[in-house]
């Protein structure tokens, strides 16, 4: 066994080429090795192996195998990777001509029983082949397996520890899987520069499109609960401020109402916010029309892990508790390539949705791009005059095969919404692709959410589910027109990636987001009156300010919305005055302040985090389900972090 170790440590400095033939009958000698190690037959093993298998592959087959075992879990992982060198290492160097006896069985057969005597596979790797009897000290081969393997990695300028192996041969590293480096974060997040103060004699009109995600939100949550500060891209702050249920006053006839309301702000006493509510309409649920959902599902490599399919199939299965009788689910699943996991099934046979759901598996590419188009070909055949047809993407957003650049997606999605709103749910960390989600969303006509507890679904797919799958109102656009008189300067908190150019208001053609049933969205200006001493501008010496002095007007808000099916839109106007807006505008108040001071913003002055948490704090209000008890503890939780 001494001139094995000595072969290997040569062989591990030469490291020569290896013959491919050679290799691929080493492979399938150290698995059947392997398999008479296990006590199993020897099943007959192709002799040609794919380009990747290599010698090592058996080794790593056979250390899975051991410290899957908790008897050998610690203390044979090493030698199992130095017997399955010493075993494959010399034939990879040359051809084989004989089938070779196995020494590791013959030895464990000859080893006699007793009573103090080890497992038997513990002594097939402890013991080495029959040796002379040697007064001489213990000699490597003799030495424990972990010593004898960590001496002869010192030599070969191998790292050895007590749990990995550090290996300067790359294939090595790569094949055995042992001391794989952490995978690289490549969250990407959709998001653009906070929108600056405007002068209002210069632009006195702001336009955007109205917006309900709530991803940004969760995934701040996943990160400050992780002890990791959120990357400020992450933050978008009307997404944070639109999370939370407000008590806004209902609409009577029309799809929803606005609530318009002004206060101080709290980060700058010579300023104004000015609080822009809409409360949707919540129709009954018998007046609910039958739902066609396509549950499209990412099953690839990336989903395997605790937090991404395992939870998925939990969340998805709230959702089917909520679907009546007449609905239909398909289930379509994609790695690699798409297929349908479950053709167009009614609701009322959840059995064999369950059974379908649950069978799924992790593993593969991501052809996202595949899944897409089968998902729209089946939603397109489930849908009959008067049914709601919606596509569910669960993904980490992740897509690596076919189309998947965001613009492309963008672009294929928004030639298909006719077909069916899409609407995705994130899953997971590390590889989070939020750009692509939110490109798919929002020309897909749906919504995006970020799951990262069983409770989030619970919020997301139970509680909202109706408003989610339901819009009452399409290509919802605002419209603030600024009053120079009163106001000289304002800002948007957030809507940053959801701006829009003045001419878009009035365009039809131009997409915007949508309302759902019983769906609230906020908005938050703030506002500087003219002479205030918190003028970020100079005053221009030719003003353009052609409104009264004594006009009670702070503005003029505009809506535009289309009715479901409709083409053309409707427009609604209200005056904005500077009413005193009800508690709820201060809770949205310190959230949107939670968010620029996760941004770093520089609007804040000395208004830090003891001062956000005594706001939210205070108006907590009906906090039926503890969503804003659970913001002031992320609050605290960030300042902690941030003083670090």
């Amino acid at each position: 066994m001494t001139n094995d170790f000595k072969d290997l440590r040569a062989a591990l400095r030469a490291t020569p080429a290896a013959d491919p033939a050679a290799k691929a009958e080493a492979s399938a000698l150290a698995m059947k090795n392997f398999d008479a190690l296990q006590g199993s037959p020897v099943a007959p093993r192709p002799t040609a192996e794919p380009a990747r298998r290599g010698f090592l592959t058996g080794a790593r087959t056979m250390l899975k195998s051991l410290t899957s075992r908790p008897i050998l879990a610690a203390t044979t992982s090493v030698a199992a990777l130095a017997c399955s060198l010493v075993l494959v290492l010399p034939l990879a160097q040359k051809p084989l001509t004989a089938p070779t006896l196995d020494p590791v069985a013959e030895t464990r057969e000859e080893a006699p029983p007793t009573p103090q005597a080890p497992p038997r596979d513990t002594l097939a790797l402890t013991e080495a082949a029959p040796e002379p009897v040697s007064p001489a000290p213990l000699t490597r081969s003799k030495q424990a397996p972990a010593a004898a393997a960590r001496e002869l990695a010192a030599e070969s300028g191998t790292v050895v520890t007590d749990n990995a192996i550090t290996s300067p041969i790359a294939d090595a590293e790569q094949d055995l899987g042992r001391i794989a480096p952490p995978l690289p974060n490549t969250e990407a997040f959709a998001n653009a520069n906070a929108n600056p103060v405007r002068v209002t004699t210069e632009t006195p009109v702001s336009t955007f499109s109205i917006d309900v995600d709530t991803a940004s939100y969760a995934i701040i949550r996943s990160s400050l609960n992780a002890g990791q500060r959120p990357d400020p891209a992450a933050v978008r702050i009307e997404e944070m401020v639109n999370y939370f249920p407000y008590a806004y006053p209902a609409p009577e006839a029309d799809p929803f109402r606005a609530t318009i309301g002004t206060l101080t702000t709290p980060w700058n006493p010579g300023t104004q916010l000015v609080h822009i509510a809409l409360q949707g309409r919540l129709p009954a649920l018998a007046d609910r029309p039958p739902l066609n959902l396509v549950f499209l599902i990412d099953t690839s490599g990336s989903m395997d892990e605790p937090n991404k399919l395992p939870l998925l199939k939990q969340s998805l299965r709230l959702l089917l508790g909520q679907l009546r009788l007449e609905d239909q689910v398909a289930i379509v699943a994609y790695a690699g390539s798409a297929g349908e996991v479950l053709p167009p099934t009614p609701a009322r046979d959840s059995a064999r949705i369950l059974t379908a759901l649950d069978d799924l598996s992790a593993g593969g590419a991501t052809a996202g791009a595949e899944g897409l188009a089968l998902a729209y070909q089946i939603a397109a055949s489930m849908t009959t005059e008067g049914e709601v047809s919606r596509i569910l993407l669960a993904t980490d957003g992740d897509f690596n095969v076919g189309v998947s650049d965001p613009d492309g997606l963008e672009a294929y999605v928004a030639r298909n919404r006719d077909t069916a709103f899409l609407s995705v749910l994130g899953f997971g960390r590390g590889n989070l692709d939020d750009a692509t989600m939110q490109a798919l969303a929002q020309n897909g006509n749906g919504t995006t959410a970020y799951i990262d507890t069983l409770a989030e679904a619970q919020k997301t797919l139970v509680d909202q589910m109706t408003g989610a799958l339901f819009p009452i109102a399409g290509d919802v656009k605002i419209q603030v027109e600024w009053n120079p008189v009163r106001v000289a300067e304002y800002r948007l908190i957030g809507y940053e990636t959801r701006a829009l150019a003045r001419e878009d208001f009035n365009n039809d053609r131009v997409d915007a987001g949508d309302i759902g049933a019983g769906h609230q969205v906020t908005a938050l200006y703030e506002i500087t009156p003219p002479g205030s001493p918190a003028l970020r501008n100079d005053p221009l010496r030719y003003g353009t300010a052609t409104a009264t002095p004594d006009s009670r007007e702070l503005g003029f808000l505009r809506l535009r919305y289309k009715e479901p099916g409709s083409d053309t839109s409707i427009l609604s106007e209200t005056p904005i005055t500077d009413a005193p807006a009800s508690s709820e505008a201060s809770f949205a108040a310190a959230i949107a302040g939670f968010g620029q001071l996760l941004q770093g913003s520089t609007f804040l002055g000395d208004w830090g985090w003891d001062q956000a948490i005594a706001l939210a704090a205070a108006h907590r209000g009906d906090d039926r389900f503890g969503y804003r008890v659970e913001a002031v503890t992320l609050m605290r939780l960030a300042q902690s972090l941030s003083a670090q």
